[in-house]
Protein backbone atom coordinates (compact mmCIF):
# COMPACT_ATOMS: atom_id res chain seq x y z
CA UNK A 1 0.00 0.00 0.00
CA UNK A 2 1.37 3.37 -1.00
CA UNK A 3 2.16 5.99 1.63
CA UNK A 4 1.62 8.74 -0.92
CA UNK A 5 -1.17 11.30 -0.53
CA UNK A 6 -2.77 13.05 -3.51
CA UNK A 7 -4.08 16.48 -2.49
CA UNK A 8 -6.83 17.41 -4.92
CA UNK A 9 -7.57 20.88 -6.23
CA UNK A 10 -9.04 22.41 -9.41
CA UNK A 11 -7.62 23.93 -12.56
CA UNK A 12 -7.82 27.57 -11.51
CA UNK A 13 -5.80 26.83 -8.37
CA UNK A 14 -3.34 24.11 -9.41
CA UNK A 15 -0.88 24.76 -6.58
CA UNK A 16 -3.53 24.21 -3.90
CA UNK A 17 -5.65 26.18 -1.46
CA UNK A 18 -4.52 29.49 0.09
CA UNK A 19 -1.38 29.08 2.23
CA UNK A 20 -0.97 25.53 0.92
CA UNK A 21 2.74 25.82 1.69
CA UNK A 22 1.93 25.25 5.35
CA UNK A 23 0.21 21.98 4.54
CA UNK A 24 3.00 20.99 2.17
CA UNK A 25 5.58 21.54 4.92
CA UNK A 26 3.57 19.51 7.44
CA UNK A 27 3.44 16.50 5.10
CA UNK A 28 7.13 16.88 4.26
CA UNK A 29 8.05 17.01 7.95
CA UNK A 30 6.44 13.59 8.34
CA UNK A 31 8.24 12.20 5.30
CA UNK A 32 5.09 11.88 3.20
CA UNK A 33 4.98 12.67 -0.51
CA UNK A 34 1.83 14.79 -0.98
CA UNK A 35 1.66 16.47 -4.40
CA UNK A 36 -1.25 18.67 -5.48
CA UNK A 37 -3.18 17.32 -8.46
CA UNK A 38 -6.20 18.61 -10.40
CA UNK A 39 -9.28 16.43 -10.13
CA UNK A 40 -10.08 16.39 -13.86
CA UNK A 41 -6.51 15.91 -15.07
CA UNK A 42 -6.53 12.71 -17.17
CA UNK A 43 -2.81 12.23 -16.59
CA UNK A 44 -3.21 11.57 -12.85
CA UNK A 45 -3.00 7.95 -11.65
CA UNK A 46 -5.63 7.80 -8.91
CA UNK A 47 -4.28 4.42 -7.78
CA UNK A 48 -1.08 6.15 -6.71
CA UNK A 49 -2.08 6.89 -3.12
CA UNK A 50 -4.73 8.08 -0.71
CA UNK A 51 -6.83 10.80 -2.38
CA UNK A 52 -7.68 13.79 -0.18
CA UNK A 53 -9.95 16.43 -1.68
CA UNK A 54 -8.99 19.94 -0.67
CA UNK A 55 -9.91 22.79 -3.03
CA UNK A 56 -12.12 21.43 -5.82
CA UNK A 57 -14.03 24.69 -5.87
CA UNK A 58 -15.58 24.28 -9.29
CA UNK A 59 -17.57 21.15 -8.42
CA UNK A 60 -20.91 22.96 -8.36
CA UNK A 61 -20.55 23.87 -12.04
CA UNK A 62 -19.84 20.26 -12.99
CA UNK A 63 -21.49 18.21 -10.27
CA UNK A 64 -22.31 15.04 -12.17
CA UNK A 65 -18.81 14.92 -13.63
CA UNK A 66 -17.27 15.54 -10.22
CA UNK A 67 -19.34 12.84 -8.53
CA UNK A 68 -18.55 10.37 -11.32
CA UNK A 69 -14.86 11.11 -10.78
CA UNK A 70 -15.22 10.56 -7.03
CA UNK A 71 -16.82 7.17 -7.61
CA UNK A 72 -13.86 6.17 -9.78
CA UNK A 73 -11.25 6.87 -7.09
CA UNK A 74 -10.12 3.70 -5.29
CA UNK A 75 -9.09 5.35 -1.99
CA UNK A 76 -10.91 8.60 -1.28
CA UNK A 77 -11.03 10.18 2.18
CA UNK A 78 -14.63 10.69 3.39
CA UNK A 79 -15.74 8.91 0.20
CA UNK A 80 -17.94 9.26 -2.89
CA UNK A 81 -21.21 8.44 -1.11
CA UNK A 82 -20.53 11.22 1.39
CA UNK A 83 -19.75 13.63 -1.43
CA UNK A 84 -23.01 12.84 -3.22
CA UNK A 85 -24.98 13.45 -0.03
CA UNK A 86 -23.14 16.58 1.07
CA UNK A 87 -23.09 18.44 -2.25
CA UNK A 88 -26.90 18.73 -2.13
CA UNK A 89 -27.87 21.16 0.62
CA UNK A 90 -31.15 19.36 1.21
CA UNK A 91 -29.07 17.23 3.59
CA UNK A 92 -29.92 19.95 6.13
CA UNK A 93 -33.49 18.63 6.33
CA UNK A 94 -32.14 15.17 7.12
CA UNK A 95 -30.06 16.59 9.96
CA UNK A 96 -33.27 18.08 11.37
CA UNK A 97 -34.95 14.68 11.17
CA UNK A 98 -31.94 13.26 13.03
CA UNK A 99 -32.66 15.64 15.90
CA UNK A 100 -29.99 18.28 15.28
CA UNK A 101 -30.65 22.02 15.59
CA UNK A 102 -30.42 23.49 12.09
CA UNK A 103 -31.29 26.83 10.45
CA UNK A 104 -34.95 26.37 9.41
CA UNK A 105 -34.74 24.96 5.90
CA UNK A 106 -37.33 24.29 3.20
CA UNK A 107 -36.58 22.58 -0.09
CA UNK A 108 -38.76 24.36 -2.64
CA UNK A 109 -39.70 23.84 -6.26
CA UNK A 110 -40.76 26.56 -8.69
CA UNK A 111 -44.34 25.92 -7.63
CA UNK A 112 -43.69 26.18 -3.90
CA UNK A 113 -40.86 28.71 -3.53
CA UNK A 114 -43.22 31.71 -3.23
CA UNK A 115 -45.04 30.13 -0.28
CA UNK A 116 -41.75 29.17 1.35
CA UNK A 117 -40.40 32.72 1.04
CA UNK A 118 -43.65 34.23 2.37
CA UNK A 119 -43.18 32.38 5.66
CA UNK A 120 -40.37 34.79 6.64
CA UNK A 121 -39.98 38.55 6.94
CA UNK A 122 -36.80 38.28 4.89
CA UNK A 123 -35.71 35.05 3.24
CA UNK A 124 -32.49 33.65 1.88
CA UNK A 125 -32.87 31.60 -1.30
CA UNK A 126 -30.00 29.55 -2.66
CA UNK A 127 -29.52 26.64 -5.06
CA UNK A 128 -29.36 23.21 -3.48
CA UNK A 129 -25.99 22.79 -5.19
CA UNK A 130 -23.65 25.72 -4.80
CA UNK A 131 -20.28 26.79 -3.43
CA UNK A 132 -18.50 30.02 -2.63
CA UNK A 133 -21.72 31.93 -2.02
CA UNK A 134 -22.77 31.58 -5.65
CA UNK A 135 -26.48 31.98 -6.32
CA UNK A 136 -27.40 33.21 -2.83
CA UNK A 137 -30.04 35.93 -2.80
CA UNK A 138 -32.03 37.84 -0.20
CA UNK A 139 -35.74 38.09 -0.87
CA UNK A 140 -37.52 41.06 0.71
CA UNK A 141 -41.25 41.06 1.58
CA UNK A 142 -43.34 41.42 -1.55
CA UNK A 143 -40.53 40.49 -3.94
CA UNK A 144 -39.75 37.25 -5.71
CA UNK A 145 -36.46 35.41 -6.14
CA UNK A 146 -34.81 35.11 -9.54
CA UNK A 147 -35.17 31.41 -10.22
CA UNK A 148 -33.27 31.21 -13.53
CA UNK A 149 -35.18 28.11 -14.61
CA UNK A 150 -33.44 25.84 -12.10
CA UNK A 151 -34.80 23.89 -9.18
CA UNK A 152 -35.02 22.95 -6.43
CA UNK A 153 -33.92 25.70 -4.04
CA UNK A 154 -33.22 26.03 -0.37
CA UNK A 155 -35.31 28.67 1.42
CA UNK A 156 -34.28 29.86 4.89
CA UNK A 157 -35.01 32.85 7.11
CA UNK A 158 -32.41 35.59 7.09
CA UNK A 159 -30.95 35.44 10.60
CA UNK A 160 -30.11 38.86 12.02
CA UNK A 161 -27.22 37.34 13.95
CA UNK A 162 -25.19 37.22 10.73
CA UNK A 163 -24.77 40.98 11.14
CA UNK A 164 -24.37 41.11 14.93
CA UNK A 165 -22.33 37.97 15.59
CA UNK A 166 -21.44 36.46 12.23
CA UNK A 167 -20.98 32.78 11.52
CA UNK A 168 -19.01 30.33 13.67
CA UNK A 169 -17.01 27.45 12.19
CA UNK A 170 -15.44 24.49 13.99
CA UNK A 171 -13.11 21.97 12.37
CA UNK A 172 -13.54 18.37 13.46
CA UNK A 173 -10.76 15.93 12.55
CA UNK A 174 -10.98 12.30 13.61
CA UNK A 175 -13.98 13.09 15.79
CA UNK A 176 -12.13 15.80 17.75
CA UNK A 177 -12.83 19.53 17.65
CA UNK A 178 -9.59 21.19 16.54
CA UNK A 179 -10.15 24.91 16.13
CA UNK A 180 -12.88 27.55 15.93
CA UNK A 181 -13.38 30.67 13.80
CA UNK A 182 -15.64 33.68 13.71
CA UNK A 183 -16.57 34.84 10.23
CA UNK A 184 -18.23 38.17 9.46
CA UNK A 185 -19.68 39.48 6.20
CA UNK A 186 -18.76 42.75 4.55
CA UNK A 187 -21.07 45.66 5.44
CA UNK A 188 -24.44 45.24 3.75
CA UNK A 189 -23.84 41.59 2.90
CA UNK A 190 -24.72 38.26 4.48
CA UNK A 191 -21.88 36.35 2.78
CA UNK A 192 -18.85 35.68 4.96
CA UNK A 193 -16.57 34.44 2.18
CA UNK A 194 -13.27 36.29 2.08
CA UNK A 195 -13.31 36.65 -1.71
CA UNK A 196 -16.60 38.55 -1.27
CA UNK A 197 -15.26 40.88 1.41
CA UNK A 198 -15.87 38.76 4.50
CA UNK A 199 -13.34 38.34 7.29
CA UNK A 200 -12.32 35.35 9.39
CA UNK A 201 -10.31 35.08 12.57
CA UNK A 202 -9.57 32.35 15.06
CA UNK A 203 -11.23 32.30 18.47
CA UNK A 204 -10.85 29.84 21.37
CA UNK A 205 -12.94 26.70 21.23
CA UNK A 206 -16.03 27.13 23.38
CA UNK A 207 -18.24 24.45 24.86
CA UNK A 208 -21.44 25.34 22.98
CA UNK A 209 -19.88 25.38 19.52
CA UNK A 210 -17.71 22.34 20.20
CA UNK A 211 -20.66 20.30 21.42
CA UNK A 212 -22.80 21.17 18.41
CA UNK A 213 -19.97 20.51 15.96
CA UNK A 214 -19.28 17.04 17.34
CA UNK A 215 -23.00 16.23 17.52
CA UNK A 216 -23.43 17.31 13.90
CA UNK A 217 -20.58 15.13 12.68
CA UNK A 218 -21.78 12.17 14.72
CA UNK A 219 -25.34 12.68 13.45
CA UNK A 220 -24.18 12.74 9.84
CA UNK A 221 -21.99 9.71 10.47
CA UNK A 222 -25.02 7.81 11.77
CA UNK A 223 -27.13 8.87 8.78
CA UNK A 224 -24.44 7.82 6.32
CA UNK A 225 -23.38 4.76 8.31
CA UNK A 226 -19.71 5.57 7.97
CA UNK A 227 -16.88 7.28 9.82
CA UNK A 228 -16.20 10.88 8.75
CA UNK A 229 -12.47 11.68 9.08
CA UNK A 230 -12.82 15.42 8.50
CA UNK A 231 -15.52 18.07 8.63
CA UNK A 232 -16.10 21.74 9.10
CA UNK A 233 -19.31 22.67 10.88
CA UNK A 234 -20.68 26.16 10.23
CA UNK A 235 -23.16 27.59 12.72
CA UNK A 236 -25.26 30.69 13.31
CA UNK A 237 -27.24 31.93 16.27
CA UNK A 238 -31.00 31.57 15.96
CA UNK A 239 -32.91 34.58 17.31
CA UNK A 240 -29.82 35.54 19.33
CA UNK A 241 -30.21 32.43 21.45
CA UNK A 242 -28.92 28.96 20.57
CA UNK A 243 -26.44 28.00 17.89
CA UNK A 244 -27.79 26.00 14.96
CA UNK A 245 -26.04 24.30 12.05
CA UNK A 246 -25.95 26.37 8.86
CA UNK A 247 -23.66 24.10 6.81
CA UNK A 248 -21.83 20.81 7.30
CA UNK A 249 -18.82 20.74 4.97
CA UNK A 250 -17.64 17.19 4.22
CA UNK A 251 -16.21 17.56 0.71
CA UNK A 252 -13.73 20.42 0.36
CA UNK A 253 -13.81 22.80 3.31
CA UNK A 254 -10.95 25.29 3.13
CA UNK A 255 -8.66 24.88 6.12
CA UNK A 256 -8.16 28.66 6.72
CA UNK A 257 -4.42 28.07 6.67
CA UNK A 258 -3.88 31.74 5.85
CA UNK A 259 -5.64 32.57 9.14
CA UNK A 260 -4.27 29.78 11.31
CA UNK A 261 -1.29 27.74 10.15
CA UNK A 262 -1.77 25.47 13.18
CA UNK A 263 -4.64 23.71 11.37
CA UNK A 264 -2.13 21.96 9.12
CA UNK A 265 -0.52 19.58 11.61
CA UNK A 266 -3.72 18.00 13.02
CA UNK A 267 -5.13 17.68 9.51
CA UNK A 268 -2.01 15.87 8.34
CA UNK A 269 -1.99 13.65 11.43
CA UNK A 270 -5.61 12.70 10.72
CA UNK A 271 -4.81 11.88 7.10
CA UNK A 272 -1.86 9.70 8.10
CA UNK A 273 -4.09 7.50 10.27
CA UNK A 274 -5.81 6.44 7.02
CA UNK A 275 -2.68 5.47 5.10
Amino acid sequence: MSDKVLLVTFGDMPDGEPAHEVLDAAFAARGVDAPWVVWDDPAVDWNDGLVVVRSTWDYDFRLEEFLAWSRSVPRLLNGAAVFAWNTDKSYLTQLVEAGLPVVPTTVATAATVADAVAAYDRAVVKPTVGAGGRGVQIVEPGSRPELEGLEPWIVQPLLGSVHTEGETSVFVFGGQAISQYLKRPAPGSILVHEHLGGTSHGVPLDAEATDLAIRAVEGASDLLERHLPYARVDMMRLDDERLVVSELELVEPGLYLDVNADNAAPFVDMVLTHL
